[in-house]
């Protein structure tokens, strides 16, 4: 305990990083402020309909989200989610698309200009999400509530033009707080502020299992103590599969400094088992809500219908192999085996048995595919996990923390930005936050 404390007063004794620690966590709580700034001309008293069909299924994951927001009809309605659905399609075409590939090549001015595009593509996503909405709000909440209707004299479509363009004034303000907390502040923001709404629902997830187990006969306290141990292994498993790591050796020339020779030194290439992080849980299930834009957010509608249930067989099936198959994506789009491989070479090392050049980036390029595939697995495992603990009695609210996205989105931007205050510790000639070795987040090595 008094190392602990001993840890909070160093924080506190660099000023960059308490300047970086306020400035994120005044800009947290506007956004947090903001998810329950209910659209006007809606009455909030009259919401009940619309929370009541947002606490399970898909459409419960995305107002969890988004902090609640969504079930609040707030001006954050629509958090990052657009924004992200905007990176996913930029990412693929810079696989696909050469000028993209060539964007991404470009380096800095590169970059800036998929950014400015990620930003209009995020415009032109809540232009069709934001109508989508409204129809789901008119159909959830009665009539009597749109005020601006009823005593204003609007006509519907006005007031869902003007809801409209809130959202989307809100969807970007989220998506600039994000980039502000990136910049000035402590983590990655947009994942920060995912984290933030996914953890603000965690006490009444919990609080909901601990009432159903005690004051119904459902298993009782013993059941409780048991889930709560087997959350404890799964919370430990995600960690393990963040930081997991696959050393590759390389061997370093002879090199001459001075009159003294200096034989080959045996190093290692960290390559990370789960280098995508928790990016693939992220696209994967900004995927799986896409369907419930043309159901109206109705997941009874549809296609949603088939996909709208995150118990069933064909959601978890399709929600893995979309894991497995952005894990790989991700992965090759972070890690470049031929920078990698050129790097070596300018620094006079190899690999024992593997010509330099070519040679070396089809090596680098086969050890990462075959560490990526038991990493993918794993991950699409824990991501599939609440269905599974849905099946053994567990309250929806709290299977959603069982394992999936909600659990990897917590463990990864928490390691993330614990690894960014200790790297300000240790330059700063502090102790870090962990007694042995360093702490270890999805982007270390």
């Amino acid at each position: 305990m008094k190392k602990f404390f001993e840890t909070i007063k160093n924080i506190f004794k660099i000023e960059e990083l308490r300047k970086r620690l306020v400035y994120t966590f005044v800009l947290i709580l506007i956004y947090r402020f903001g998810c329950f700034v209910v659209l006007p001309g809606i009455d909030a008293s009259m919401l009940a309909g619309l929370q009541s069909t947002t606490q399970e299924g898909l459409v419960g994951l995305l107002n969890m989200f988004s902090g609640g927001a969504f079930g609040n009809a707030s001006i954050f309605a629509l958090g990052v989610m657009p924004y992200i659905s905007a990176s996913i399609v930029i990412q693929l075409l810079g696989v696909f698309v050469p000028y993209f590939r060539k964007l991404q090549m470009e380096g800095e001015s590169g970059r800036k200009k998929m950014n400015q595009m990620t930003r209009w593509l995020t415009i032109v996503i809540i232009c069709i999400q934001g109508p989508a909405y409204m129809a789901a709000v008119h159909n959830q909440i009665p009539a009597a509530a749109f005020v601006a209707v009823n005593q204003l004299g609007w006509s519907n479509f006005m007031f869902n033009l003007v809801s409209t363009v809130i959202l989307m004034a809100g969807s970007m303000f989220v998506m600039w707080l994000g980039e502000r907390i990136t910049d000035r502040g402590i983590g990655n923001g947009i994942s920060l502020i995912i984290m933030i709404g996914i953890v603000a629902r965690l006490p009444y997830a919990l609080m909901a299992e601990i009432q159903e187990k005690v004051t119904t006969n459902n298993g009782g306290v013993i059941l409780l103590i048991v889930e709560l141990v087997l959350w404890f292994f799964v919370v430990v498993a995600a960690i393990a599969l963040v930081q997991a790591v696959r050393r590759v050796p390389v061997q370093y020339a002879k090199r001459v400094i001075g009159n003294r020779q200096y034989g080959g030194v045996r190093q290692y290439i960290p390559l990370k088992i789960n280098a995508a992080g928790v990016m693939p849980i992220i696209f994967a299930q900004a995927l799986m809500l896409f369907p419930l834009i043309f159901s109206r957010w109705d997941a009874t509608r549809g296609l949603a219908a088939t996909l709208g249930n995150y118990q069933g067989f064909w959601y978890n099936l399709i929600f893995f192999i979309l894991i497995v198959v952005f894990t790989y994506f991700y992965t090759a789009v972070t890690v470049n085996p031929t920078m990698m491989a050129e790097s070596m070479k300018r620094d006079g090392g190899f690999i024992p048995g593997v010509k330099p050049g070519k040679k070396t980036v089809e090596y680098l390029d086969g050890i990462m595919s075959k560490v990526t595939l038991p990493g993918s697995i794993f991950l699409g495992i824990i991501a599939i996990l609440p269905a599974i603990a849905r099946i053994f009695g567990v309250t929806n609210a709290f299977a959603s923390f069982y394992g999936g996205t909600s659990l990897l989105i917590l463990v990864g931007v928490v390691l993330d930005t614990l690894q960014q205050v200790e790297s300000y510790l240790l330059m700063r000639h502090y102790d870090g936050l962990m007694k042995t070795g360093r702490l270890s987040g999805r982007s270390g090595m």
